[in-house]
């Protein structure tokens, strides 16, 4: 059983792998695959200091639909990559357990033997094991009840069978874990209305808030409709105990197609995968960035908003902090989430704000470094707001 292997990787004894992420796109899964390893370096190099102080000393890379190992034209896929990485970093090659696992037998035989093949494997002290696997009620088990070491956990089920709010729960409810998981946007859009996949809509969102959904999506414009399950979405993961919940969009045409979603219990992920998503982002407005990827945005950037947000940033920080005196850094903690706002919005905001005179700053500009010749604005620098 699937909950069996899992355990004993979490213990050190073993790690698990994903599917038809390979049939899809190119430039869609090249940058869902530049966002997972950008984001797991960063993750790696923040929690790995404090879990050497802890008593197992591990840190997990946990992937439960890891696919064949390479793309169709035979570039590395997340999980080689990961591995390779960890092979070349001392501190990662001690440290971390790979859990991988597919059901497709297929898949997970020909990544057992390109992992096998990786050079330099034998350096990482745990070796990687691949699990071939259903992922069910057994995982929602396990995962609800067992203390994972820090872990980030990658889901994409391709569709959403197997996607689950308990599973997404269970392997962020512990220090250090956080979670992104894949979704096929329009397959879920389509399963709301089918009965045939209600119980994967069940196990998705709720049922008695999907219930809710289903009524409230009756009328509504494909946007609207996008708008909507998102929300929804978002909002069980954050009742569940996801604090912070990150979208990113994908687009075909006009539509979206598919969406990553990014959960973490802890502000300083949530910033750091912010950061990610907003440079792997095909077009911003005003620098404030769209958090979609699509193509047809990427080659036509004048058509993609006239929604002009960098100016609501600078009109919204002055009425909801007014006669407030806070740093930088607060206001950016207090304000950012569920934004598409970046700390480099908000220096540039409080710049802004400071010269036109709405704000104070202590220093004030004259007395802090410059760049380019701009004075610069760091985290510690307290704004006063009139």
């Amino acid at each position: 059983m699937l909950a069996t292997n899992l355990l004993e990787a979490v213990q050190g004894n073993i790690p698990l792998t994903n599917n038809k992420f390979f049939d899809e796109q190119l430039d869609q899964s090249d940058t869902k695959a530049r966002i997972i390893q950008k984001y797991f370096y960063a993750w790696a190099k923040v929690i790995t200091p404090t879990a050497k102080q802890m008593v197992d000393n591990k840190i997990a890379y946990i992937d439960l639909y890891a696919g064949p190992g390479r793309y169709k034209d035979g570039a590395a896929s997340t999980p080689l990559l990961i591995l390779e990485h960890a092979i070349d970093d001392p501190n990662l090659s001690a440290m971390l357990v790979t859990l991988f696992n597919d059901s497709d037998p297929n898949h997970s035989s020909s990544l057992q033997k390109e992992i096998d093949a990786l050079p330099g494997i034998e350096k990482l002290k745990f070796k990687p094991t691949v699990q071939c696997n259903a992922v069910g009620e057994d995982a929602e088990k396990f995962f609800a009840e067992t203390s994972l070491i820090p872990s980030f956990t990658f889901v994409d089920p391709w569709g959403y069978k197997g996607l689950s709010l308990k599973i997404v729960n269970g392997v962020i409810k512990d220090w250090g874990c956080d979670c992104v998981f894949f979704f096929n946007y329009g397959r879920i859009n389509a399963g709301l209305s089918n009965d045939l996949v209600k119980k994967h809509m069940d196990a998705l969102f709720g049922t008695e808030r999907v219930d809710d959904l289903r009524k409230r999506l009756d009328g509504k414009t494909p946007e609207q409709r996008v708008g909507l399950i998102l929300e929804e979405l978002s909002q069980a993961i954050k009742d569940m105990g996801g604090k912070f919940v990150l979208p990113f969009r994908f687009k075909r045409g006009a539509r979206i197609s598919h969406c990553l979603i990014f959960v973490s219990k802890a502000f300083k992920g949530y910033e750091i995968m912010k950061g990610i998503m907003a440079s792997e982002s095909s077009t911003d407005d005003q620098g404030v960035a769209s958090f979609t990827y699509s193509p047809a945005d990427a080659s036509t950037p004048l058509l993609f908003s006239l929604l002009q947000p960098f100016d609501k940033l600078l009109a919204d920080l002055p009425a909801v902090f007014a006669g407030e005196t806070l740093t930088m850094r607060q206001i950016y903690e207090n304000h950012s989430v569920d934004t598409p706002y970046t700390d480099k919005n908000y220096k540039e905001a409080l710049r802004q704000l400071e010269a036109a005179g709405v704000i104070t700053a202590d220093p004030p500009a004259s007395q802090r470094p410059k760049r380019k010749g701009i004075a610069t604005f760091a985290e510690h620098v307290k704004v006063t707001f009139k």
